[in-house]
């Protein structure tokens, strides 16, 4: 019965009639207010121009997008790996291969790891996804600050006529070196980058326009995808990026779950005894909801649950000891929100992810720190417990091979292969701000998630409801990768 019926001030059929129907108000449904899925939810109404969508296929799955025509958006978002690559950090620029299976080769030497975990694209066409990015530094600008419609990185540089927060955030895995870009000298869009020489026909992205405008095929695909293209000269990112968004929502848009199901009908049928008591769970003693809230199991804001910090962060903080140590510059946290806001509550913060699908986008966590779902779940229950108890083969870091690392050789930035020597050094990055107690320290002090205690069969109840939010479809979607692409150039299958 509901708290604020008092039954004292009810006629004596109204209190009859609440007590038959008591069952029913109280946590039979407990996702009751919860809407299915809809075309409405997304941009173009779930229904981008079928050329549109065509073309941004084939460009998410084109290296001619990378700096050296070597690297995909589909390497680390792959289909067949749930839209990210299966690995806690990927390796980008200078390596080969997919998911578990890529390494670093001697011809394209790396830069190191990408320093966060490869985010799963799952429903990033909806409007309600407004934050972009683990720190959420793509998004929405309500306040209308800059002409571009979005908050990003690029600020004022950032080009106008982007379709969506997706389409925005497609414009920079282009130019990250340890992504796409590579690395100053290796190719006129990384020289571009570090330049940070950006629009224009001379900036990384008008560099990568050009490329398209000369293969005859993109011409006429971009002629038939956007009516303002009449001529090869008329394509610009802004159009591939809208393009790989159209893309992106309409194929990894997994509404049809079995808790889909359930939410379009209300027929327990779609979901087993042990879903449903995992349901009950997440939306009532678990606490799970507080924050994955809503149809796509996210408030789309930012928390921090003292999520190891693996890998080589992203330089924040003045902490010398690694390099006190090693003679290895780097400064290796990650203070997540804090980049964005610059404001001290915000350290430590990261986007509430989706979890739709959620059993086939680990590693889990902002560095793909833990690499089973039920860690990653256990974790949640007591935080800074598992923080301090916390081991590396809890997660799935790739061999390195020959890394480069950039050295100033008088008024010119170089880069040089790190002495395999020193590799045993230069690799102890990856867990040094967990194994440093004054950096592991803030990390438990900030969060903010009590310890909640589950046992073990309800944990594996919670874990049944997880899965229970992944689309079948999703299981293999290797019908998305194409046979070929205008390049000419390999794809990433």
């Amino acid at each position: 019965m509901p708290r604020f019926c008092d039954v004292r001030f009810l006629p004596a059929v109204a209190v009859i009639t609440l007590l038959l129907l008591a069952p029913a108000l109280s946590l039979a449904d407990p996702a009751a207010g919860i809407a299915p899925v809809a075309d409405e939810d997304f941009y173009d109404n779930g229904r981008p121009p079928e050329a549109k969508v065509h073309l941004g296929r084939l460009l998410f799955f084109d290296k001619i997008l990378s700096g050296n025509r070597n690297i995909a958006c589909a390497t680390c978002h792959h289909p067949t790996t749930g839209t990210s690559d299966a690995v806690s950090l990927s390796l980008g620029e200078g390596a080969s291969g997919l998911g578990k299976d890529r390494r670093s080769n001697a011809s394209s030497p790396l830069l190191g790891r990408v320093p966060r975990n490869a985010p799963a694209l799952y429903f990033l066409g909806a409007r309600a996804f407004e934050r972009l990015n683990h720190d959420g530094r793509v998004e929405v600008d309500h306040r209308h600050t800059w002409p571009s419609g979005f908050w990003t990185p690029a600020r004022e540089k950032l080009p106008q006529g982007l379709d969506s927060v997706l389409a925005a955030q497609a414009l920079f895995p282009v130019l990250s070196p340890v992504e796409m870009a590579g690395h100053k000298g290796e190719n006129p869009i990384a020289t571009a980058v570090a330049l940070d020489h950006l629009e224009g026909p001379t900036g990384a992205w008008g560099l990568l326009a050009a490329r398209l405008q000369a293969i005859p095929e993109y011409v006429t695909l971009f002629k038939s995808a956007f009516p303002e293209i009449t001529a090869a000269e008329d394509i610009r990112f802004v159009h591939a990026a809208n393009a790989i968004a159209a893309f992106e929502a309409t194929a990894f848009r997994p509404d049809d779950s079995p808790f889909d199901r359930y939410l379009r009908d209300r027929d327990p049928a779609h979901l087993t005894a042990a879903v449903r008591r995992g349901m009950d769970l997440f939306y009532g003693a678990a606490g799970c909801s507080g924050c994955h809230s809503g149809k796509f199991q996210t408030d789309q804001r930012f928390h921090a649950i003292a999520m190891p910090q693996i890998g080589p962060g992203k330089n924040d903080g003045w902490e010398q000891s690694y390099w006190q140590s090693t003679g290895f510059a780097g400064r290796l946290e990650d203070f997540g929100r804090y980049r964005v806001t610059f404001k001290n509550a915000d350290k430590y913060r990261f986007r509430t992810p989706s979890l739709r699908n959620v059993e086939l986008t680990g590693p889990w966590g902002h560095a793909g720190s833990f690499n089973r779902l039920e860690d990653v779940v256990r974790h949640h229950l007591d935080p800074t417990s598992s923080l301090e108890s916390f081991r590396q083969d809890a997660a799935d870091l790739p061999a390195l091979g020959i890394v480069v690392e950039p050295t100033a050789e008088g008024s010119q930035l170089t880069y040089e292969a790190v002495n395999p020597k020193r590799m045993a050094d230069y690799l102890r990055r990856d867990t040094w701000v967990q194994e440093t107690p004054a950096l592991r320290q803030p990390i438990a002090q900030a969060n903010e998630l009590p310890a909640v205690p589950l046992d073990d069969d309800e944990v594996e109840d919670l874990l049944a409801f997880l899965s229970s939010l992944t689309d079948p479809r999703s299981r293999d979607q290797s019908d998305l990768v194409p046979e070929t692409v205008p390049s000419g150039l390999p794809v990433p299958d």
